[in-house]
This record gives C-alpha cells, sequence and structure tokens, in this order.
C-alpha cells in the first residue's frame, strides 16, 4: 500500500508526497500533490527511472476534474512508462462541488481557469523535479485537446517559456465566439426543433453530395469547405411544411442554414459557420438526445450566467445575446479566455515546437476555428509558420476522437522528435479501429496539404495516398 509522507508547509510547498509501487505498466513513482492559493489543486508524478523529461496534460470542458479521475490515472501512467515526469492540475476549482462554470463566481477561480492555473503548476513542477532528480529537466511538454488545446495555445502565447513541445488538439481558442456561436445555434433551433432521429437523413444527405467532392468516394468528406451544401435545396421537404421522420420542415430548414451560415456582426462573418460533417455526431451537442438539454445550451448558459459580464446573472436570457449590441459587455472575459492571439514569435524564438490537430467532423468545436487560426499565424509570420507550427487536419473526426475516419494516431511522438531531434513530421498515420481490428489507415498532412490518392492500391491503405498540395486552398473566410 502507498504511504504518505508529509512534506514542509511553505506556501506553495507540496501538502503531501507518496510512494506508489509498480502497476501495470506503470513503474515505482513517487507523487506529490498540493495545492497552489487559492484553490488550484496539482499533481506531480516521478517515476525512479526518470527520462529527464516532463509531460503536463490538460483538461476537457470547464474542468475542475478530479485528479485522480480514471482517464487522467491512465493518462499518467502512459506517461510514466516511458519513463516522462507528469503534472496537472484541476484549474482552481473542484467540478463536483462548483459544476460547469459557476465557479467563476469567484474572480480569481475564474482567471486560474482561464489562464493561470496551467503557468503556475508548470513553475511549481519544475521546482519539484529540480529537488527531486539529481540530472536537469531536458525538455517540457504539453498536451490536451479542447480546453487542453486551448490551455496549450495561451501557453505558447503568454508564457512560451513553460513548455519546450505542445500537442494543441481541438482547441476552443476563441471560447467567447464558441459559446455566441453555441447561443445563436441554440436559439435557431429552439424556434424550430430537430429530433435526433432525423439526424441519420441529414447526414447521409451531407454525404451523398460532398463525399465525392474531393474526388474519391470513400465515405469521407477530406475538406468540407469544397462543398457548398444548401439545406433549401439539399434536403427532403415536408409535403405541405407537415412534419415527419424523414423530412424537414421549412423551420426546420432554416435553422440550419443559420448554423451553416454562422454568427454575423454588423454585416460580417464574426464567427464561422459550422463546415458540413459532422452532423451524425450532432447528439448530444447540438440536441439532446436522452440529456435534458444539448451540451451546447448547457456550457454556452453557464458561460453567460457566470463567465460573460465579469459577475453571475442566474437569470439572464442567454439566448438573447445579441453580438452587435452586447460584445462589448464580454470584453474582460473575452481577453481572459481566448487563445486567439496570432503573435507567437517569443515561443518560435526560442526554439518551441507545436503539433496541432482539428477533426473536420468535429459536432463540439468549430474545427474552422483552428483553420483560421492557423493562417493567421501563418499571415503573420509567413512561410517559416511550418518551421515551428504545424496544423493536421483529421477528416471524418469527432471531437477529439472517434467519427467516421481514421481517428487514432500519435501526435505526442512526432512533437518529441521535432524539439529533440529537429525532425518535422511531414505526415501522421493515423487508423480507423473497429472491434479492434484496424480498418482503414490514412496520412494525415500539414496544412495546407491534403491526402491524394496515387490512383491505384486500396483506398483503405495509407500507402494509396500521398501529401500533396491542393489545386486550390478554399477559403475560410466567408
Amino acid at each position: 500500500m502507498a504511504t504518505r509522507r508529509p512534506l514542509l508547509r511553505e506556501p506553495g510547498a507540496p501538502r503531501w508526497a507518496t510512494a506508489v509501487p509498480a502497476s501495470g505498466d506503470a513503474p515505482v513513482h513517487c507523487r506529490v500533490a498540493g495545492l497552489i492559493a487559492p484553490e488550484i489543486r496539482f499533481e506531480v508524478a516521478l517515476p525512479s527511472a526518470w527520462n529527464g523529461r516532463l509531460y503536463m496534460f490538460g483538461n476537457g470542458g470547464y474542468a475542475g476534474e478530479a485528479l485522480d479521475a480514471p482517464a487522467r490515472v491512465t493518462t499518467m501512467k502512459r506517461a510514466l512508462s516511458r519513463g516522462f515526469a507528469t503534472a496537472q492540475t484541476n484549474t482552481g476549482h473542484d467540478g463536483a462541488r462548483e459544476p460547469l462554470g459557476t465557479f467563476a463566481a469567484d474572480p480569481q477561480k475564474f482567471l486560474d481557469y482561464a489562464f493561470r492555473a496551467v503557468h503556475v503548476t508548470a513553475l511549481t513542477a519544475r521546482r519539484i523535479l529540480q529537488s527531486y532528480y539529481d540530472g536537469a529537466l531536458r525538455h517540457s511538454y504539453f498536451d490536451g485537446c479542447s480546453t487542453g488545446g486551448r490551455q496549450g495555445l495561451i501557453s505558447a502565447q503568454r508564457f512560451p517559456d513553460d513548455f519546450d513541445g505542445i500537442v494543441v488538439g481541438a482547441p476552443v481558442l476563441d471560447f467567447s465566439g464558441t459559446m455566441i456561436s453555441y447561443a445563436a445555434g441554440q436559439r435557431a433551433l429552439a424556434a424550430s426543433p430537430i429530433p435526433a432521429s432525423k439526424l441519420k437523413t441529414l447526414s447521409e444527405a451531407v454525404y451523398a453530395k460532398c463525399d465525392a467532392a474531393d474526388g474519391l468516394k470513400d465515405g469521407l468528406i477530406d475538406d468540407p469547405r469544397r462543398c457548398h451544401f444548401d439545406p433549401t435545396a439539399d434536403l427532403p421537404r415536408c409535403a405541405a411544411d407537415v412534419d415527419g421522420e424523414t423530412c424537414f420542415t421549412a423551420g426546420q430548414v432554416d435553422a440550419l442554414a443559420a448554423i451553416y451560415r454562422g454568427v454575423t456582426r454588423n454585416g460580417e462573418t464574426f464567427f464561422p459557420g459550422w463546415p458540413v460533417g459532422a452532423e451524425a455526431g450532432w447528439t448530444p451537442w447540438f440536441v439532446s438526445g436522452q440529456a435534458p438539454q444539448p451540451i451546447q445550451a448547457a456550457f454556452g448558459e453557464t458561460f453567460f450566467r457566470n463567465m460573460a459580464f465579469g459577475r453571475p446573472n442566474a437569470s439572464y436570457d442567454w439566448k438573447t445575446f445579441d453580438v452587435n449590441a452586447d460584445l462589448d459587455k464580454v470584453q474582460s472575459a473575452r481577453s481572459a479566455l481566448d487563445a486567439t492571439d496570432p503573435d507567437l514569435s517569443r515561443f518560435k524564438a526560442r526554439g518551441g515546437k507545436i503539433v496541432s490537430y482539428y477533426g473536420w467532423a468535429d459536432p463540439a468545436l468549430n474545427p474552422l476555428m483552428g483553420v483560421r487560426y492557423y493562417e493567421s499565424v501563418m499571415q503573420r509570420v509567413g512561410a517559416p509558420t511550418a518551421d515551428f507550427y504545424r496544423l493536421f487536419m483529421v477528416p471524418g473526426m469527432f471531437h477529439c476522437g472517434g467519427g467516421v475516419g481514421p481517428s487514432t494516431f500519435d501526435a505526442f511522438t512526432p512533437l518529441v522528435e521535432w524539439v529533440e531531434k529537429g525532425t518535422a513530421p511531414s505526415t501522421i498515420i493515423a487508423s480507423r479501429i473497429v472491434d479492434g481490428k484496424v480498418v482503414r489507415t490514412r496520412p494525415l498532412c500539414p496544412y495546407p496539404q491534403v491526402a491524394k490518392y496515387k490512383e491505384a492500391g486500396s483506398i483503405d491503405e495509407a500507402a494509396s495516398f500521398t501529401c500533396a498540395a491542393p489545386e486550390r486552398v478554399p477559403s475560410s473566410r466567408p
């Protein structure tokens, strides 16, 4: 059984340390847990056979996870088995006691979640490693998806010395814009609800129109910007506008058009419309299925009631938010939360590297966020962007994994190779696994390259494809 050894109660010092025996793939290690004021819980795991590297992993949603949650323990053990010391944080609140965004009633907890907790945990982890090991820390890494992806980008933008390499998965980098988009979409669906039972019909219509737009009918939409799906013309309409199981009313078509169109402000696109291809995964994000409300509604509501305006307002009707009239009122929240700054010059100058990925069929977060941000960095830096930052778009992948395409891949090992050996990833092989068997592999290519079929070989084999520049890069900014 693990034993605890109390440590000195200095300000910011660990509260306790536990000697943990080997178990499964996880080696013997020392687990150090502590609290950084006011309520940032952190944990650092120190393997006996250390490889000189730190691996910190991010959070999801509104964070506040228990640090011993099964998924987090699995991630920690996987890194420990490779010799990494690990670090993690709950970002400053307990999600069980303060669910969703309710913790933001405390301004400091809001800032800790927004950006501070990851930074101070990284600094604390470095101090612990320096004290525990004789050897120096060689390299530090961060790996996260969704909220974790946003945390990674904020680290590169605001605290460029914290990590040498960062995996940025499906980042909710425009946090405020995402919530404003949720409000607009849920407002449209509230006016004309679309039941979950109709999503199959919607998805089939989308793929019938768009699957072959890349020149290969393979059940994947390689780049949804290449296909113009018009719900008015491309969906089966209900006779006499009487709702039915496999048809769409005029109101439902209008709701879909609003979702695909995006949010406009003063006549210009403020937040992009949702790309087609994710409809099969809209439950429980856009529509609720069996849940009391869709995740978009739950996340959007808690943002506007607890974070957006600086002080909580539990009665605020979040669906009434007017981006034309009210945007300035949420500027403080945007400044704290959003990771949209394209200036990565300090991170680049110190030799930092970013490997980012986004599922083209992400139903939770709009993948055009990732594309537009990468393009904004390219516009600022130019061709050298690829020397330190590469984005890999994943056709058919849902949020952080899953979906209808190859979505199992390792983005972290190529990052380590890039940081430590200077070998930039020219491709990443993704697999689709069904019932434990690999049924398809496909190369993921650094944006704007795409996987091109060689006109020979199985379309289920990565070797039948090569990464090449597209004939035309579709616009991400209507």
